[in-house]
């Protein structure tokens, strides 16, 4: 299932949602136009595990931020930033320019932190906002239970056009990663199938956990989750 929009429309610009995407382009094309240093970069700047625990006060906490805006190829970046647009503007507009920095900056660090326990000794790089993605849309769960997401599912070849409820498609999502994070594990495996799944299963969970602290509060006290009707 690949989402193409929601039926949300976003009562305020996007500002720091646009600049994040601005800002993982634009290092993208910078690190890939690198030429020969591409690799070096991409090994510098990613998140290594046995590197990061090893010395992780050696200037390898800069890599937990600067690997969130680096991407392994096209299609990487394609699909996180597509992701970002669909559920990001309208986790923004409730949460408001600096929360919502702060809420995707942190579930990054969480999908970070996820991902060195459970590959503890690997010497892959980990690149990719697929972590802090993840948080946003659990925000997202949480702020909009009755939206719904047009859904590209590819049948028997041919293209079918699916609403659905977003409840329905991001627990689907989180279900299949934690079934390949677990995979990963009885497997021996550090990234199983080539992706870091626990950075998502752990960006997820700290979505959840982060969003009732962020969210702006009513007048009358409460936190605005879960009580927002599509129109």
């Amino acid at each position: 299932m690949f989402p193409l929009h929601d039926n949300i429309p976003s009562r305020s610009q996007p500002i720091v949602n646009w600049l994040v995407m601005v800002a993982n382009v634009v290092i993208f094309l910078f690190v890939f136009g690198a030429g020969s240093s591409t690799e070096r970069l991409v090994y510098d700047l990613g998140l290594v595990p046995a590197r990061f625990l090893a010395d992780p006060l050696s200037g390898q906490a800069a890599t937990l931020f600067s690997s969130m805006f680096l991407h392994g190829g096209w299609l990487h970046l394609l699909f996180n930033m597509w992701a970002l647009w669909i559920f990001g503007d309208n986790v923004e507009d409730r949460l408001g320019h600096g929360r919502y920095l702060l809420f995707y900056l942190f579930g990054g660090l969480a999908a970070a932190g996820a991902h060195l326990i459970f590959n503890a000794g690997s010497q892959i790089p980990t690149v990719g906002a697929s972590g802090a993605i993840s948080a946003v849309m659990a925000a997202y769960l949480l702020l909009f239970p009755r939206a719904r997401v047009v859904t590209l599912v590819p049948l028997f070849f041919l293209p079918w056009f699916v609403e659905i409820p977003a409840l329905v498609y991001i627990v689907f999502w989180f279900l299949s990663q934690l079934f390949n994070g677990v995979l990963s594990v009885s497997a021996g495996a550090e990234a199983f199938g080539g992706v870091a799944w626990w950075a998502h299963i752990g960006g997820f969970v700290a979505g959840l956990v982060m969003l009732p602290l962020l969210a702006r509060r009513r007048p009358g006290g409460g936190v605005r989750t879960g009580d927002l009707l599509p129109r």
